[in-house]
């Protein structure tokens, strides 16, 4: 797959215009969107999730319990949507809160069993949208594709200010 010229901004262009497809940060939030959306399809038509109610549940799905800070500290997510995820998956039956023994003041969430078996249905379906979405990828390609966005993720990380 040729990518067309236009495509791709360059940093050596200084012309103080903005051509929104080719913005870099434009194109990273379509591809963000398109993946998202597609892995959204398989969580939330059959059982109504959030992608916050989801990402939660995958973080949780193999750990015994976490409170919703560990879970924040997992994840991309910020304190007021794991809190409206944890509620959501609440109402769904598919979490449960207990307290800590060790500290009362701290709640511990883990998936109800209706939870883990819905966690485990939808494994392979994730699983197949992340083939589709790499879909005429080698896997040469696959590890390139995702050492430039560790690479972006780092340049980020080393260049914003806090």
């Amino acid at each position: 797959m040729n990518i067309p010229a236009k495509a791709v901004s360059t940093i050596q262009d200084q012309s103080g215009e903005l051509d929104l497809p080719v913005f870099f940060p434009y194109q990273v939030r379509a591809f963000y969107r398109a993946v998202s959306d597609a892995v959204a399809k398989a969580y939330s038509s059959k059982y109504g999730l959030t992608a916050s109610e989801w990402r939660t549940m995958a973080i949780l799905g193999p750990e015994k319990s976490l409170s919703a800070g560990e879970i924040v500290a997992r994840s991309t997510m910020d304190k007021v949507n794991v809190s409206r995820a944890v509620k959501g998956l609440e109402t769904h039956g598919f979490l449960t809160r207990d307290t800590d023994n060790k500290d009362k003041r701290r709640s511990l969430l883990k998936l109800t069993d209706k939870g883990a078996a819905v966690f485990r249905e939808l494994i392979p379906a994730v699983k197949l949208v992340e083939q589709d979405c790499l879909t005429g990828l080698n896997h040469d390609e696959h590890k390139t594709l995702c050492s430039l966005m560790l690479r972006v993720q780092q340049n980020i990380e080393n260049t914003t200010p806090g």
